[in-house]
């Protein structure tokens, strides 16, 4: 990954603002649209920029259950476990971890008995030996943003 200052500028203007065009970052930054433009071509093919998102209030949108659940999963089985895990609807995160526990999973729901049934439905899986599971009171920050 050659990444240079203009490179890291360009993308804290897309993290802030993914609806930015190249002509307003390159205005913001004294740059061509030509150079702007092309840098995040070779940022996407790079696969540096996945892909261009939206930040959203999920409390307005009604999912009001955040938790964070630690999965033990039996031996030789982390990954096929940890993929079925991320299919699953609320589930926006799996961690591979170290620790007492295997994976670490993030998820929102709407209510207690949609929570109830991804509990019952993670425990029904095969390699899963126990879960922990944290009901978040209070997000003190929630900022995936980095640059």
């Amino acid at each position: 990954m050659d990444l240079d200052e203009v490179d890291l500028k360009i993308l804290s203007e897309l993290s802030e603002n993914s609806r930015r065009s190249s002509r307003e970052i390159s205005r913001r930054l004294g740059l061509s649209v030509g150079t702007v433009a092309s840098r995040i071509e070779r940022m996407k093919e790079m696969g540096i920029i996945k892909r261009f998102t939206v930040d959203l209030d999920y409390e307005k949108l009604g999912y009001d259950i955040t938790v964070v659940v630690d999965v033990y999963i039996s031996k030789g089985n982390v990954v096929d476990v940890e993929r079925e895990i991320a299919s699953i609807p609320g589930v926006m995160a799996v961690y591979d971890v170290t620790g007492d526990f295997d994976a670490v999973v993030l998820a929102r729901f709407r209510n207690r008995a949609d929570l109830s049934a991804f509990t019952k439905r993670l425990m029904a899986m095969e390699h899963v030996e126990r879960t922990n599971t944290h009901v978040v009171l209070n997000s003190v920050k929630e900022d995936f943003v980095l640059i």
